[in-house]
Formats: C-alpha cells, structure tokens, sequence
C-alpha cells in the first residue's frame, strides 16, 4: 500500500505544470517530444502529439505492453549507478568485484522468484532475445537428431518468427490449434510429439488475453517423452506463482520491464539438471556461462533483481488488488453496455488482463475515440487495413468482433478512481458508436443480422 502512495505522489508531482517544467519533463521523456505542439490554446492542460489532441495526459491501461519504474527499483538502480560503476567482468579490482556482488545479488532475486538455483539464471536483454536463444540454440545444438518443433499459434510473435526461420532452414514445425477458451489442447500436444521432436514451447501466461496455461500438465507430458520445454514467462513472473520444477520447465524467458523494473533486461533460465544444452546467438568474451557474450548492465541487471524480490514479497497483496480492479471494470461496462465478451478463459486467466469485444462497433473507431486511455487493441494496424489479431482468430472469435477488442491492463499502481474513469470514457465512446451504427438498430428491433443475405450493386 505505501508503494502505491508513493507512486500516486510522485506521479501527481510530475504531471502537476510549474510554468516551463512540465514541457522541459515532457522533452525528456519521450524521443517523439520533437514533434509535440504548443499547449492547445485556451486549455493550458492540453497535449498536442503526433496530431492528436487530448485534454492531459491518458490514464495508464496498457500494463501488458510494459509497466511504470517502482520507485523502489528506480533507488536501487540510482545507487548501483554512483557506485557499482565497474565492469563486473573485471576480476583484478575491487570496482570490478562490486560490480560483479551487484549481479550476484540480482542472479538469487531472479532465482528466488522461480524457484532456480542462481547458476541457472542468464542475463540478456530482455525476452524476446531469450526465446530466440532458445527456440534456434536448442535446435541448432541437437540438429543431427532432432528437427522438429511443437508450439502454439498464439504464441509471442518472436517465438512465432524463431519457428518460421527454422523452416526455412530445414526443420519442421507444427503449430498447435488452441480451443476457444484460448487453453492449450493436452490430447492434442500429445499426437503432435515425434521421436524427432526437439522443443515444446508454450507461452505461460498469453500477452493479448490473458490466459493461464496449463503448465505442470505440460510439463508433466514433455519430461513423459524426454523433450525440452521452453515457456515464454515474459507475462508470468511476479503476477503469478512461478516454480520451474513443478512445471518441469527446461528454458524460461523473462523480461524486466513487465514486472515494474527497467526495460533492456531480462533473463533466461537454463536447466543444469537434467543438462539441456543450446548454442548461443552471439559469440564473444563468453561471460554467461559462454551463453550470452557481451559487458552486462549492471545497473539494469540490479533494477531487475530488485523487481523480482519486490514482486516475490508483494504477489499476493497486487494479486488482491489488481483483480478487485479487474471485477469493478468488467461489472462497471457490463452494467451499462450490452454485447460485450471476454476473450480467453475467465477461470485460467491473469486478472491484470482484460480483453474485450464490443458487438457492432467499428474498432478503429473506438481506439480513436479511447485517446484519453492508453490501452491496446487485438488489432494490428497495417498501412493498408486494420487486420484482426491472430490470436483472437485462433479461438475462432467472428472478424467483426475481432477488431472491437480492446486489452486493458491492470496494474500495481492503477486506482480504482482510474478504472471508474476508463468505464465512464469506454461506456461514452461505445455508446456514441452504436448511436450511428445501422446494425445496432436493426438488432434493438429484434431483426437477426446473422440470417440476412447481403447483396451487392
């Protein structure tokens, strides 16, 4: 609770304008200030960006993208800055060997968080370079033998395009169908596996909905047939109980800046017992373990253990509050709107991740009219079109409502004052779409729109 205060109070006094400050922070802050107008005239709490203008700075719902700095971490990383300034690599020095103390203490706080012994935690530079490492490294490492992968289709897209270069180079992959639930298949994971197969790699917790997978009934089916279990934990780690033996995973990834702390690192977690082995990316100096060769970031790697201790002592209490948030805002919608879905499972599901779906809305409009809430959309837009997330078509969500859905992110520092403001400007915004939407009419007139055959002129 006192680090919700904190934040709260340090947020308000950042936002809060003292005549040239406000615009001197905002500079600061983001490389696009460059393209930032003038306060709008007439409203001096305007912000002009990129041609939109919005009335102060959106509420924050975006959570699963990245999350805001603790405080807490921004101290620790302020202090290992002035003074574990040394190269930890450096072993003929005393800079170097507090420098080097610094990563060791961050290597438990990460191992602690899993269950892992800190010998079997590699730092990089955040997720996506740990599932390139491993989903190509392992493959590499046993290709005379091995040559096939099984994953999902609703994995990250970074494990998705490992899988694709693979095939170009050769291997097979086979990507596993989802049920509408957006949970894995067990029965199905089980026909896949091939005397052949190399790596099962099943994200923990899915980015876009939120859904929990069943990870020791996986595991449990990979250590069966001997095969190496990769997880994508990116999205995992610190909001849920996270133990790599009772999943028997043999890989995780991690990233930093999910769980509150610095962005540009992560970690990797590579199993000693039974030994997995995985060429790496890069070579180099061989620091790592020869895994990932290159000067660590010391301050970074200390933000990071800090967040993973922090989020070790506080899971429970954020789990409490965050889905006490996550019930006011799906009843705060569901109150006043009608056709409203949640996408993946409400059961096997992360509480700080709410995707939803707004029948007969047009989704690029709702997004437009939400500029006063930064949250996602299901949707990727293109030059061209606004396609349909791929993940919501592999639960076979209809494409209209594919791209009406909307993620909103719940966090440590989200107020329930901000999630009564997100209903309100959602509950206008929907409203004011299906005012003009012809559909909607029909539908309120009892006509069913599904059994009319349109034609064309």
């Amino acid at each position: 609770m006192a680090s919700k205060a904190i934040f709260s109070t340090l947020r308000r006094s950042l936002t809060k304008p003292h005549g040239g400050a406000v615009s001197r922070r905002h500079h600061l802050s983001t490389t696009s200030a460059a393209t930032a107008s003038e306060p709008y005239p007439g409203d001096e709490h305007a912000i002009v960006m990129k041609g939109v203008r919005i009335s102060g700075r959106p509420l924050y719902l975006d959570m699963q993208s990245t999350t805001p700095l603790d405080p807490r971490v921004f101290d620790a990383m302020n202090a290992s800055s002035i003074y574990d300034y040394g190269n930890p690599h450096s072993r003929t020095h005393l800079y170097g060997w507090e420098a080097e103390n610094a990563v060791e203490v961050a290597r438990i706080q990460v191992a602690k968080l899993i269950g892992a012994s800190p010998k079997e935690i590699v730092f990089l530079s955040g997720a996506t370079e740990a599932n390139n490492t491993v989903v190509k490294g392992v493959m590499h490492f046993y290709k005379d033998k091995k040559r096939h992968v099984i994953t999902t289709q609703t994995e990250h897209k970074c494990v998705l395009d490992s899988c694709r270069h693979l095939q170009q180079e050769g291997f097979e992959v086979t990507y596993l169908p989802v049920k509408t639930d957006g949970l894995v298949d067990l029965e199905m994971l089980r026909e896949a596996i091939r005397l052949d197969t190399g790596l099962v790699s099943v994200m923990a917790v899915n980015n876009e909905i939120g859904v929990v997978q069943p990870m020791e009934e996986i595991g449990r089916i990979c250590k069966e047939h001997k095969i190496p279990f990769h997880t994508d934990a990116a999205q995992a780690i610190g909001k849920i109980p996270v133990d790599v033996e009772k999943w028997n995973v043999s890989f995780m990834s991690m990233s930093g800046h999910k769980i509150y702390g610095p962005k540009g690192v992560g970690a990797m977690y590579v199993r000693r017992r039974p030994r997995v082995r995985l060429e790496p990316l890069m070579n180099g100096g061989g620091q790592e373990r020869g895994l990932r060769s290159g000067t660590l970031a010391t301050q970074q790697v200390v933000g990071f253990g800090v967040a993973c201790e922090l989020a070790m002592k506080e899971m429970e209490y954020d789990e409490k509050w965050i889905k006490r948030l996550q019930e006011r805002l799906l009843n705060g919608v569901r109150e006043k709107l009608d056709g409203v879905v949640v996408n993946g499972s409400l059961e096997s599901r992360y509480a700080g991740n709410l995707n939803l779906s707004f029948a007969y809305v047009e989704g690029e409009s709702l997004l437009m009219g939400l500029k006063e809430v930064a949250v996602s959309s299901g949707s990727a837009c293109t030059s061209a079109s606004l396609e349909p997330s791929y993940v919501l078509r592999a639960l076979g969500v209809d494409e209209d409502m594919a791209h009406t859905s909307i993620r909103f992110g719940i966090g440590r520092f989200t107020t329930e004052e901000e999630i009564d403001k997100a209903v309100e400007l959602t509950v206008k915004q929907v409203e004011k779409l299906r005012e003009m939407s012809p559909l909607y009419e029909m539908v309120k007139e009892g006509i069913d729109i599904k059994n009319i055959q349109w034609s064309q002129h």
